[in-house]
Protein backbone atom coordinates (compact mmCIF):
# COMPACT_ATOMS: atom_id res chain seq x y z
CA UNK A 1 0.00 0.00 0.00
CA UNK A 2 3.15 2.06 0.62
CA UNK A 3 3.84 2.30 -3.20
CA UNK A 4 0.70 3.40 -4.18
CA UNK A 5 0.46 6.02 -1.40
CA UNK A 6 3.59 7.16 -2.92
CA UNK A 7 2.66 6.85 -6.73
CA UNK A 8 -0.31 8.73 -5.85
CA UNK A 9 1.90 11.83 -4.37
CA UNK A 10 3.04 13.43 -7.34
CA UNK A 11 0.55 15.50 -9.69
CA UNK A 12 1.67 14.33 -12.96
CA UNK A 13 1.49 10.47 -12.00
CA UNK A 14 -1.97 11.68 -11.01
CA UNK A 15 -2.49 13.69 -14.18
CA UNK A 16 -1.51 10.46 -16.01
CA UNK A 17 -4.20 7.79 -13.76
CA UNK A 18 -6.23 10.72 -15.05
CA UNK A 19 -5.54 10.12 -18.69
CA UNK A 20 -5.76 6.61 -18.28
CA UNK A 21 -9.80 6.67 -17.30
CA UNK A 22 -10.37 7.52 -20.71
CA UNK A 23 -8.55 4.23 -21.94
CA UNK A 24 -4.95 2.53 -22.99
CA UNK A 25 -2.27 4.95 -24.09
CA UNK A 26 0.97 5.20 -25.30
CA UNK A 27 3.88 6.77 -23.39
CA UNK A 28 3.89 9.26 -26.47
CA UNK A 29 0.18 9.80 -26.04
CA UNK A 30 1.07 10.32 -22.19
CA UNK A 31 4.16 12.61 -22.76
CA UNK A 32 2.19 15.06 -25.08
CA UNK A 33 0.69 17.22 -22.40
CA UNK A 34 4.08 17.74 -20.30
CA UNK A 35 7.22 19.70 -20.50
CA UNK A 36 9.53 16.90 -19.27
CA UNK A 37 12.16 14.18 -21.52
CA UNK A 38 10.97 10.65 -21.99
CA UNK A 39 13.15 9.82 -19.02
CA UNK A 40 10.99 11.60 -16.39
CA UNK A 41 7.97 10.20 -17.94
CA UNK A 42 9.75 6.76 -17.86
CA UNK A 43 10.10 7.03 -13.92
CA UNK A 44 6.55 8.36 -13.28
CA UNK A 45 5.55 5.16 -15.20
CA UNK A 46 7.71 2.88 -13.75
CA UNK A 47 6.20 4.26 -10.03
CA UNK A 48 2.58 3.56 -11.15
CA UNK A 49 3.69 0.60 -12.39
CA UNK A 50 5.16 -0.47 -9.00
CA UNK A 51 2.56 0.36 -6.88
CA UNK A 52 0.33 -2.09 -9.63
CA UNK A 53 -1.49 1.36 -10.56
CA UNK A 54 -1.23 1.12 -14.58
CA UNK A 55 -0.16 -2.60 -16.69
CA UNK A 56 1.70 -1.86 -19.59
CA UNK A 57 0.53 -4.19 -23.02
CA UNK A 58 2.90 -4.91 -25.60
CA UNK A 59 0.98 -4.50 -28.86
CA UNK A 60 3.64 -4.84 -32.19
CA UNK A 61 6.19 -1.87 -31.23
CA UNK A 62 3.83 -0.03 -28.80
CA UNK A 63 3.62 -0.76 -25.23
CA UNK A 64 0.35 0.94 -24.25
CA UNK A 65 -0.52 1.59 -20.59
CA UNK A 66 -3.48 1.24 -18.97
CA UNK A 67 -5.06 2.05 -15.85
CA UNK A 68 -5.79 -0.84 -12.93
CA UNK A 69 -8.67 -0.01 -11.47
CA UNK A 70 -8.55 -2.40 -9.17
CA UNK A 71 -5.53 -1.11 -7.21
CA UNK A 72 -6.87 2.61 -7.00
CA UNK A 73 -9.90 0.53 -5.50
CA UNK A 74 -7.60 -0.69 -2.87
CA UNK A 75 -6.05 2.41 -2.12
CA UNK A 76 -9.29 4.47 -2.04
CA UNK A 77 -10.92 1.41 0.40
CA UNK A 78 -7.42 1.75 2.50
CA UNK A 79 -7.99 5.19 3.11
CA UNK A 80 -11.76 5.38 3.28
CA UNK A 81 -11.21 2.63 6.23
CA UNK A 82 -8.58 5.11 7.92
CA UNK A 83 -11.44 7.84 8.23
CA UNK A 84 -14.51 5.55 8.73
CA UNK A 85 -13.53 3.44 12.01
CA UNK A 86 -14.98 4.00 14.75
CA UNK A 87 -12.34 5.44 17.67
CA UNK A 88 -14.46 5.44 20.47
CA UNK A 89 -14.97 1.59 20.26
CA UNK A 90 -12.98 -0.18 23.20
CA UNK A 91 -13.23 2.91 25.25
Amino acid sequence: MNNTFKALAHPVRRQILKMLRAGPLTSGALLEPFDMAWPSLTAHLKTLKAAGLVHAERHGTEIRYRLNSGAAEDAIAAVMAIFSNDVTKGD
